[in-house]
């Protein structure tokens, strides 16, 4: 039967999106800590401040409609709140991060420093859930907003009218190509679109103050509007404060300002275990973009909420997510407006760009360390093509609506600040500063409080998170269960102590007996000794040395071995540290193996129920250790006459 004349593209296409890119991590900046990242160029903060700030600055282009929409009048108010969170709360906690977390990692990895074992590891997968919620919402509200300008555009709007979910899909099969092929000179594109849009937001704005100054019943007309609503400054406060956590979304640049440090360039004598330098650059970065945005937050609101009839910023209104574009085209012409259109459009759909690249790190950065990840999920173009799927998904189901998404968004978003301001917090009560453990409680609780508040209000964002959370939990689990014959020791190191022991021991083949830690008496000893010759019938003449095996993290993965060697009495013991009783001994005796001798390892049955023995080898570390060796070896060296042996009896 002839082959279709499909299958040979079908499988060029494959081999293309398996592909293993020469620098697989360069669309992202985690590094691991005390690694230099050589091919990467460091650029001036100012510079990489404009990368985060296609994140963080482009919110400008949807922040005061949905401002206006959730507070009315108290905008600028509720607006006021946010700014003072960002500068008193948010700022100063991520300064902090910065300086705990120069690597690029952020603040999830000072949280899974604080705890460990198994709890660490799904807080951080549970955390994994609400970032890829944060930076998914990301990609879909900018990509939705960025259509929405499109189409309210008077040259565009005839054309694409009613094809809000057509137009929004273009942008993300766009910003998916462009991480498929590729993505590089990121820096530059940001420095150009970051200084363009903020420069023509200034002059929108500026006209618009502007036109307030020479139309002083504007202010008069909105100060009674308030007067009328709440009467008295103590309630106006009450209701800024109750609604701003809708307003939260105008916090979502400071998590991506820490990830990006590692491309921020620091003093000559800066190392990588002890960047100070990049640290205090991280640090104006992050102060110079929070000043900058609470700046335009605060000028935003104001001249939206006063210039544009609040029937505008309702549903299908020709100011909804688009405040600022409008007044463009009302007060600054048709062309000027074009032009802002072209701008904003621009800068949201590179912050499409830096989320993809947010999410295309989170996967290598934790998953693989966990064994909860299938090998491809190192190559970025399948990841690319499921979170562009994913994208697509929560497109169609929010039918490409700015509003809509808000709440998704926000909740995402807090969730990483409140996760910071634990972890600070947290860090601080370890460190004994009892002053600023404090403060960072006050923040932590606010930023508790407000996701609260928000996922109340709209659960949306919290069912996505979860929903990410269980499909990263079920792949994770299924990955950790497959992968868990893998050989996962990356080094196995032996002190003096065991050099010396093994020198002791020159015939070959080496013979180990696996002997349950803490029994170290000498009767115990010889007890086990008695036993392994009758069980194969050993010579007396025949040495042999006790293995050892404590399980130190199971949580791990890979990590790295740790061998010592001592003398109980006549007989010789080597003592492992490691993850797993099977993967350590396997490692132990695949390092020691010689040409035409390798290792013998003599075991007894286990008779606890296969269940039971199954799940402590997942979670614990141990189970049936025998059959568990025998296949980590037989996987790790094919080669029957090079294998070390395993010899099991009752």
């Amino acid at each position: 039967m002839p082959s279709s004349p499909l299958r040979p593209l079908s499988q060029k296409v494959s081999r293309w999106v398996l592909q293993q890119e020469d620098h697989p991590q360069q669309e992202g900046f985690y590094e691991a800590e005390g690694e230099v990242r050589a091919h990467e160029r460091k650029h001036p903060w100012w510079k990489v401040m404009c990368l985060t700030g296609v994140d963080y600055f482009s919110t400008l282009g949807y922040q005061p409609g949905i401002a206006a929409l959730a507070a009315g009048a108290v905008s600028p108010f509720a607006t006021l709140v946010l700014v003072l969170v960002t500068l008193f709360g948010a700022l100063p906690m991520y300064r902090r991060v910065a300086e705990d977390s120069p690597h690029g990692d952020g603040s999830i990895s000072m949280l899974e420093r604080l705890l460990s074992y198994w709890p660490s590891k799904f807080l951080v997968l549970s955390l994994i859930g609400f970032v890829a919620t944060g930076f998914i919402i990301t990609i879909t509200l900018s990509a939705a907003d960025a259509s929405a300008h499109m189409i309210e555009n008077p040259f565009l709007k005839s054309a694409l009218e009613g094809h809000q979910v057509g137009v929004t899909f273009v942008l993300l099969l766009l910003l998916g190509a462009v991480f498929l092929k590729g993505f590089k000179e990121a820096i530059g594109i940001a420095v150009v679109l970051v200084v363009a849009y903020l420069c023509l937001s200034a002059v929108v704005i500026g006209k618009g103050a502007q036109v307030i100054l020479s139309q002083p019943e504007l202010v008069q007309a909105w100060l009674g509007t308030l007067n009328v609503g709440f009467g008295s400054p103590l309630a106006l406060i009450g209701a800024a404060l109750l609604v701003f956590p809708k307003l939260a979304l105008g916090l979502s640049g400071f998590e991506t300002g820490v990830v990006v440090m590692p491309l921020i360039e620091g003093d000559r004598g800066d190392t990588e275990d002890k960047p100070t330098g990049r640290i205090r650059n991280g640090k104006r970065l992050l102060t110079t973009a929070a000043l900058l945005m609470s700046a335009f937050l605060i000028t935003s609101s104001l001249v939206t909420t006063l210039l544009i009839p609040a029937a505008a910023f309702q549903p299908g209104g020709e100011a909804n997510g688009r405040a600022l574009a409008f007044l463009a085209h009302e007060y600054l012409g048709e062309w000027f407006g074009t032009a802002y259109d072209v701008s904003t459009i621009l800068i949201l759909w590179f912050a499409g760009a830096s989320a993809m690249a947010g999410l295309l790190n989170i996967v290598p950065r934790y998953l693989p360390r966990y064994g909860m990840a299938p090998e491809w999920t190192r190559l970025h173009r399948p990841l690319v093509l499921i979170y562009l799927l994913i994208a697509f998904v929560v497109t169609a189901a929010f039918r490409a609506n700015v509003d809509a998404q808000a709440a998704a968004y926000a909740t995402g978003v807090l969730a990483m600040m409140t996760s910071a301001a634990v972890a600070v917090c947290l860090t601080a009560v370890r460190r004994r500063q009892p002053r600023v453990a404090w403060a960072f409680g006050v923040i932590s609780t606010i930023f508790v409080y407000t996701s609260a508040v928000t996922i109340f209000s709209n659960p949306q964002g919290l069912l996505i998170a979860l929903l990410f959370i269980v499909l990263i939990l079920a792949v994770g689990v299924s990955s950790r269960v497959s992968r868990s014959f893998e050989l996962r020791v990356s080094q196995v190191q032996f002190d003096d102590a065991a050099i010396e022991v093994l020198k002791t021991h020159p015939i070959r083949p080496l013979r180990f007996v696996s002997h349950h830690p803490g029994r170290a008496s000498e009767a115990e000893y010889s007890k086990q000794e008695l036993r392994v010759r009758q069980m194969v019938h050993l010579p007396e003449d025949e040495p042999f040395l006790f293995l050892e095996v404590e399980v130190d993290d199971a949580s791990e993965f890979t990590d790295v071995v740790e061998v010592t060697g001592l003398r109980v009495g006549p007989y010789s013991v080597l003592k492992a540290r490691g993850s797993s009783i099977p993967n350590t001994i396997a490692a132990v005796m695949l390092t020691l193996r010689k040409k035409g001798a390798p290792p013998q390892v003599y075991m007894r049955w286990t008779e606890d129920s296969p269940l039971q023995l199954a799940l402590d080898f997942v979670i614990g570390g141990r189970g049936d250790v025998p059959p568990l060796t025998r296949e980590i070896l037989r996987r790790a060296e094919p080669d029957r006459d090079r294998r070390p042996i395993v010899h099991v009896g009752g």
